[in-house]
């Protein structure tokens, strides 16, 4: 690292020596120590660590906060941007590709961090986030208030929403303003919609107009008032042919991917084969070209899970235990405990409690004088 222009230094240190002393002696109430700019002659500088092997008092408190911070202030991504060219890459050397949920800050953050090659903002976060008994409850403005939100984490993972129930099966006209707001609004970089080749006109406007559009096929959730339910789909001779039709019927109309849901694996996999595109499982076999799970499902924070669903951990159970352990903690006054409290300076600390003992004696003065 090159030597630090001595203007920097000074202005650093200037700063720094206005912090007040008590702040020094443990009352830190600033983030850590973040790049710091200055415009100097000949063109702006940065330095990432002004007192880099100084023996500052700030130093040994970089890593104290007093408040909660972001995940993302923690973690920045290194990870190339994942777009579809790379998609693509990975769908022609066979490399599967990884999807999950997402539907706040922290859970986008955590798909980010984790490698994810997509991040799928799905309108089942109206029943797993918000607590709806089904997908369609989900309005277009809550969609963009969580799309945002993952946005915010989402650094290299490729980015793309569920349109919400309503948004999009009227008119191709209708799809393409409201997903044109998914975009600008909610900050993706491509929309998922359901159906088969009845919406083909509606992905071609789409994909006309540059929005980047994932299909859906199979079982149709926003669909399964009409399906009779959460039912496997294409399970006759019957069925899975207009499943196939469906599938070619979207890749022609511009899909980049499609996503097979509860489909017997046959059947997935003889799509998969017989596409140009990537498919997207989920219930549907190690056939495909990638497999997508709900977030909450795969860490087991509900419970029962549907059969295709693998739960890497069992969260809840632990969640819970923690949160009555911090129930226990405060009842029996264990926490707080000292190492979790802000001190004062020695001499602050005499003259307050000099200054509440005043007052109890001016309390009780005035008592006094009362019954008097």
């Amino acid at each position: 690292m090159s030597a630090v222009p001595a203007r920097l230094v000074q202005v650093a240190s200037k700063n720094l020596s206005r912090v007040p002393r008590s702040i020094n002696a443990g009352l830190v109430a600033c983030a850590p120590l973040r790049v710091v700019q200055q415009r100097v002659a000949g063109g702006p500088q940065q330095v990432r660590d002004t007192f880099s092997g100084m023996n500052h008092p700030l130093r040994t408190s970089v890593h104290m906060r007093s408040y909660s911070s972001r995940p993302a202030d923690a973690v920045m991504s290194v990870r190339p941007k994942v777009t579809l060219a790379t998609l693509r890459k990975l769908y022609k050397r066979g490399e599967p590709i990884t999807v999950m949920t997402a539907h706040d800050f922290p859970t986008g953050t955590l798909v980010d961090k984790a490698g994810i090659d997509m991040t799928l903002v799905g309108d089942s976060l109206a029943m797993v986030a918000l607590g709806h008994t089904s997908t369609s409850e989900i309005t277009i403005d809550e969609m963009l208030h969580h799309c945002r939100a993952v946005a915010r984490g989402t650094r290299s993972s490729f980015l793309v929403a569920d349109m919400a129930f309503g948004t999009y099966e009227t008119s191709p006209d209708q799809a393409v303003t409201n997903a044109v707001r998914m975009m600008k609004e909610g900050k993706v970089e491509a929309v998922k919609l359901e159906g088969g080749k009845e919406m083909a006109p509606t992905i071609a406007r789409l994909t006309q107009v540059g929005i980047p559009v994932l299909g859906h096929i199979g079982l149709t959730p926003q669909r399964q008032a009409s399906l009779g339910g959460y039912k496997v789909q294409g399970k006759t001779v019957a069925k899975a042919k207009a499943m196939i039709e469906d599938a070619i019927a979207l890749q022609q109309a511009g899909c980049y991917a499609i996503v097979l849901e509860a489909v017997p694996e046959p059947v997935a996999r003889h799509i998969t084969d017989i596409l140009t595109i990537p498919t997207i499982g989920i219930g549907a076999g190690a056939g495909c070209s990638g497999q997508v799970l709900v977030q909450q499902d795969m860490l087991g924070l509900y419970g029962q899970v549907p059969r295709f669903c693998k739960t890497y951990r069992s969260l809840a159970d632990d969640i819970v235990g923690a949160l009555r352990e911090y129930s226990a903690d405060v009842k029996s006054r264990a926490f707080p405990a000292e190492e979790h409290c802000y001190p004062m300076p020695q001499e602050e600390l005499k003259r307050f409690m000099n200054m509440v003992h005043d007052q109890k004696e001016d309390g009780q003065k005035g008592a006094s004088l009362g019954h008097a």
